[in-house]
């Protein structure tokens, strides 16, 4: 049966961030929903310093256009996603009411605004739905007032939507039944990130020329924030441990681990070690295409899904990651579609770098087969349908 109107679902959402966008352009054209983003911060948009990559940056990607949105002034003494009161909007539960949605999709719920919303939601029964991707992976087993507390938030929501295994095992650990439980898998824009494009593949000979490295050599790439969480200091020292005339490790990227990593490269003999600033998200297809293997090596539980081994493998190229970074469950199986080594284990990471590169020599065409088939389930396709799952089961009369 066809719906007298679209289903109004209101999305929050702290900030624009290059990740989500396509994907709400992606809804506008291809579900049958009425959405408009409702953002309680401008940072992605208007030029701030990022504390962590210690420059100041907007995204150079169009994160605006195509979409219904709007931004709810942020009241707060000092904005940002890093603290409680960092997200403050009192005009956003005015700003519901004259929209009147059917149901409101959180993303997270670590801030005032956020509590807030939850209440306002209840009192009025508008249905909630949640977006988030933590994990339990690297981590110590949550205490009593812990668990207490999140089984009863996620009681707050007629509806979960989870990113992969881990994160489901996430939910289900805080008592989120599995009626309530929907597969939206974490995506990237492939548009962006395909590899057939010529732009993006005269980008990465631009930069093999820039770097002075010949076309048949081979790149260990680690692109992202330069954190001791993120452990770009244990891949230079797995690297160092067994360097190869035949390859070179690039670091793209800031961060407090840079000086560091520079004057340690520095010291080193017969091993090639190149560096490059951060690259804005439009520049960073060509510089995956640069690399034959992507690493992420990062610990604990900070990495909670790693969207940049999306993007590695929407271009073709495998990856070695933690068994601690929230994707590897769902996208890197080792020895099939990429290499997985134990988080903190620095020998293990040694070999398993080994391992990778061996592997590429003789089956490079292969790896990069399984690679693909394994990205093609993690689309905005797949992403929408489980949204629409999610939504169907808080209103299913309102969606064909």
């Amino acid at each position: 049966m066809t719906p007298s109107r679209q289903f109004r679902l209101a999305v929050m959402l702290s900030h624009p961030t290059q990740y989500y966008s396509p994907w709400f352009r992606w809804l506008r054209t291809h579900a049958p929903l009425e959405c408009r983003v409702f953002y309680l911060w401008d940072f992605g948009v208007t030029k701030r310093r990022d504390p962590e990559f210690g420059v100041s940056l907007a995204w150079d990607v169009d994160l605006l256009s195509g979409y219904e949105s709007e931004f709810v002034p942020n009241r707060a003494a000092r904005p940002g996603t890093d603290r409680f009161w960092g997200l403050r909007n009192p005009a956003f539960p005015g700003r519901l009411a004259a929209w009147r949605p059917d149901a409101v999709l959180m993303f997270g719920y670590r801030y005032a605004t956020h509590l807030r919303t939850i209440a306002w939601c209840r009192r009025r029964r508008v249905p909630l739905v949640f977006r988030g991707d933590s994990h339990l992976l690297g981590q110590p087993p949550p205490g009593l007032a812990k668990r207490l507390l999140l089984r009863l938030l996620y009681r707050q929501f007629a509806a979960v939507t989870y990113v992969g295994a881990a994160n489901r095992a996430y939910f289900e650990a805080f008592g989120v039944p599995s009626g309530r439980l929907h597969f939206a898998p974490h995506a990237v824009d492939h548009g962006l990130f395909d590899p057939t494009r010529a732009d993006h593949q005269e980008a990465a000979r631009r930069l093999r020329t820039h770097l002075g490295l010949a076309a048949d050599r081979r790149v260990v790439l680690f692109a992202g924030k330069l954190l001791p969480r993120k452990q770009p200091r244990a891949l230079l020292e797995a690297f160092l441990a067994a360097p190869r005339p035949d390859t070179t490790l690039v670091f793209v990227g800031d961060g407090e681990e840079k000086p560091g990593l520079e004057s340690r490269a520095a010291q080193a003999r017969g091993a090639d070690v190149r560096f490059l600033p951060f690259a804005n998200q439009s520049a960073m297809p060509g510089h995956y295409l640069l690399a034959d293997l992507f690493v992420l090596p990062s610990v604990g539980g900070s990495e909670t899904w790693g969207l940049a081994v999306n993007e590695a493998m929407h271009l073709g190229v495998p990856c070695l990651v933690s068994d601690v970074v929230g994707c590897q469950r769902d996208l890197v199986t080792d020895g099939e579609t990429g290499w997985v080594f134990r988080a903190g284990d620095q020998g293990h990471l040694a070999q398993k770098l080994a391992t990778a590169l061996e592997a590429l020599a003789p089956d490079a065409a292969g790896i990069k087969g399984r690679v693909a088939r394994r990205i093609a389930g993690y689309t905005y396709v797949q992403a929408t349908d489980g949204l629409l799952h999610a939504v169907a089961g808080v209103r299913p009369s309102t969606l064909p």
